[in-house]
């Protein structure tokens, strides 16, 4: 098991003395660095860096740290964060009917491939109940309709306060979010769909699929912004698809793309590997 450690993440204008600052600054308090990726986007003249970093023989505690590394960040006008390994991200999971990317989620944090925390899931249906329950995961029913979407969303954000969520992962939850929710939490609520758009929109995407033929199917991962499935992109994957396939084999290969490419989105996300840059992402691997 890797020791507990801390993760720095860094974006800023790119510059020269960036990465020789960081590492001495870690080096001056007894760090040892265990994982160090970094990129300069050439065009935009930024730069992002993500340091992880063993906690076990520094001169700061942890809630030094921070303040200690604020001269440095202030002098390269960093946007930083600090994130420590033994306090995983607290993350509640929003379905609705559909059940593939949900078990999937909770079988590889289960598995602990996912180092998370989750206290519930929430749903417009009750379908899934049985299976948060068989986790052990509280469910929360909160039907939804044309009149009370406003006080639904504000009951999930109730509920999300009151657990110290961190993150919010639609796994096919098929419903819209107002700005209110999106506004909220920039950066913190992930979503998955199949990759047709614009293409092939509305609730049967496979079917018209079939009927154009596609060779090619995948699905897209990503945050949630105002803009309607447009938010910046972390994660995507395609399959090869041929006309010996039915509607029914473009599904499952589909809703397998789905499990994998979400569970990957959610996975950098948690371990603090995705930044941000205006309608775009940068995934430190």
């Amino acid at each position: 098991m890797q020791p507990f450690s801390g993760n720095l993440t860094i974006a800023c204008p790119d510059r020269k003395g960036i990465v020789a600052s960081v590492t001495t600054f870690l080096a001056q308090h007894g760090a040892n660095i265990l994982e160090a990726n970094q990129h300069s986007d050439l065009q935009d003249k930024a730069f992002f860096m993500r340091v992880q970093f063993e906690l076990e023989g520094m001169d700061l505690d942890r809630a030094a740290i921070g303040p200690a590394f604020a001269p440095v960040a202030q002098q390269f006008e960093m946007d930083w964060q600090l994130n420590f390994s033994d306090k995983p991200k607290r993350m509640a999971i929003l379905v609705s009917r559909l059940d593939h990317c949900l078990y999937d989620l909770l079988l590889r944090q289960r598995a602990g491939e996912l180092v998370a925390e989750i206290p519930l899931i929430i749903s417009n249906h009750d379908d899934l109940q049985s299976v948060a329950e068989s986790f052990g995961i509280p469910y929360h029913f909160l039907p939804v309709g044309k009149t009370n979407r406003a006080e639904q969303e504000a009951r999930i954000d109730q509920l999300v306060e009151e657990n110290q969520v961190d993150l919010l992962v639609l796994a096919r939850y098929m419903q819209v979010l107002t700005p209110f929710l999106v506004q909220k939490y920039p950066n913190r609520i992930i979503n998955i769909h199949h990759s047709f758009l614009p293409a092939f929109v509305g609730g049967r995407p496979y079917h018209q699929a079939y009927e154009r033929g596609v060779k090619m199917i995948g699905a897209t991962s990503h945050y949630v912004t105002e803009d309607l499935d447009q938010g910046p992109i972390i994660a995507q994957d395609v399959t090869q698809v041929s006309h010996r396939d039915s509607v029914d084999d473009l599904i499952r290969k589909g809703r397998d793309l789905e499990r994998l490419v979400l569970a990957r989105a959610v996975r950098a996300h948690l371990e603090d590997r995705v930044l941000t840059f205006g309608r775009r992402t940068i995934v430190l691997e």
